[in-house]
């Protein structure tokens, strides 16, 4: 791992097939904010009245929040992506990866659709970012 904190290097790149079939660049974030991802459920569990716990694998989604800064040329991308699932009435889905090499990290993201996104900036003195929601069949770790 290289040891730094920055995100100033991360790249992150998403292709849709049919779609974005090379890979489109996300960028212009805002700016305290590249995306949020919660916790991932990774066990069911239940407690039995005499007190023994039991659990049990289960699979669940990945979500990933991007935050973009109303001037990012990357809401192009989203915006094209949810206007064009609305006219087919259909959805896309799409692959990833982001790199940040000040952790010597890279996580490739499968299988994933835009599940909300902001169709407009909320205006205030100065348009707001905007957020879109990407879930994620999975995400995997590996070393750069």
């Amino acid at each position: 791992m290289a040891g730094t904190l920055t995100a100033a290097d991360a790249v992150i790149t998403l292709t849709v097939a049919g779609l974005f079939p090379s890979p489109v660049r996300i960028q212009g974030f805002s700016a305290d904010n590249v995306y949020d991802s919660p916790n991932q459920a990774l066990n069911e569990t239940a407690m039995g009245v005499d007190g023994r716990l039991s659990a049990g694998f289960i699979y669940s989604p990945v979500d990933q929040n991007f935050t973009l800064q109303a001037d990012s040329d990357s809401l192009d991308f989203f915006e094209t992506l949810s206007d064009t699932m609305q006219q087919v009435r259909d959805t896309y889905f799409m692959n990833g990866n982001t790199t940040i090499p000040a952790q010597g990290k890279t996580y490739v993201m499968t299988r994933g659709v835009l599940v909300d996104f902001a169709s407009l900036p909320t205006l205030n003195k100065i348009a707001a970012p905007r957020r879109a929601l990407i879930r994620w069949q999975s995400i995997q770790a590996v070393p750069n």
